[in-house]
């Protein structure tokens, strides 16, 4: 394992405390809680979105911290949900008078800590409500999952949601405008290598090297199949069918398109396969009117990528226009 590392098991705070002290003037950090917040935070104008998740996901969560989009994000270890606490105690120091809304990916793990974070909370008082993001189309009758999984998707609900906080809707509008994203959001992703944890030292599976993982989660998880490697439109269709037909996705929709990286894929070759499921969708008769190409949600260094659609209307074109200003400088 070659990587930027002390002790692997400060990896998380480290990396906090870095972000932090490169962005003073927009990001706080609760090192106790492994919590990066708005420096602003709270507002008593606007519900307060909170994400937690693990680790190893970034520029998700705690790297779309900002105005108009996360007022705070907690992670746990890598690939590991937040401890109860650091939720419980985040919501607490998030509160708002207009409420705290709780953003969570559909893990086991996390469902659990934001639920009981989420009891506790409204026991002292606090008004609080939480929203499942669930995705991932990969996860068919799965035992080693509560249904399907939040991944690169979660970045529209974050987006649009934290557009609508802005703009002062109440909490009862932030779920229903989170629930209504999430319901025509779809995504599918592959990896072409295995991630490296830091506590690790080695990859979390094996592949060879002509074989990808079709459907792989973003902790490593198994996909539905193992396949030959292939040209990049060939992996791209293999992505694409199944998001479009999910829905689905049909002639006269408009859609915003996602190609993500999952850490170890070069920019180059996300464009590539950009162009091809754009071209794609056009033969269908499907239009793409918003883009996203890069590194929305990672597993660490895995080489690979995922496809996410978002069927889009009046509404959630207009929040994912919305002015918003993550919490870290880029330029």
């Amino acid at each position: 394992m070659k990587k930027f590392v002390n002790d692997p098991k400060q990896y998380v705070p480290e990396m906090l405390k870095g972000l932090a002290l490169a962005n003073p003037d927009t990001l706080k950090y609760v090192p106790e809680y492994n919590l990066i917040m708005r420096a602003d935070a709270p507002n008593d104008d606007k519900v307060s979105i909170i994400q937690g998740s693990g680790s190893g996901h970034e520029p998700a969560h705690v790297m779309v911290v900002g105005k108009g989009m996360l007022d705070g994000a907690c992670p746990g270890d890598v690939f590991a949900a937040p401890p109860m606490d650091y939720v419980y105690e985040t919501t607490k120091l998030l509160n708002s008078p207009k409420g705290v809304l709780l953003l969570v990916n559909n893990y086991t793990g996390d469902r659990m800590a934001f639920d009981m974070a989420q009891e506790m909370s409204l026991a002292d008082g606090v008004n609080v409500r939480t929203l499942f993001i669930d995705d991932d189309v990969a996860v068919q009758d799965s035992t080693y999952t509560v249904g399907r999984r939040g991944v690169a998707g979660n970045f529209f609900v974050i987006k649009a949601i934290g557009a609508a906080a802005e703009e002062g809707a109440d909490l009862d509008e932030l779920v229903r405008i989170g629930e209504k994203v999430n319901s025509v959001t779809r995504t599918m992703g592959l990896a072409l290598t295995a991630c490296i944890p830091p506590a690790k030292g080695g990859p979390l599976f094996e592949l060879g090297d002509d074989e990808i993982e079709i459907g792989v989660g973003i902790h490593g998880e198994p996909g539905r199949r193992r396949a030959k490697i292939a040209p990049s439109d060939e992996l791209v269709d293999i992505l694409l069918e199944p998001v479009v037909a999910d829905l689905p996705f049909a002639s006269g929709d408009r859609v915003a398109l996602m190609v993500n990286g999952l850490g170890g894929t070069p920019i180059s070759e996300l464009y590539i396969a950009y162009g091809h499921a754009h071209e794609a969708l056009a033969a269908k008769g499907i239009e793409v009117v918003r883009s996203y190409v890069g590194e929305y949600c990672t597993s660490l260094d895995m080489a690979g990528a995922s496809v996410t659609l978002v069927k889009l209307d009046d509404e959630i074109e207009r929040l994912l226009d919305a002015p918003a200003e993550i919490g870290y400088r880029v330029f």
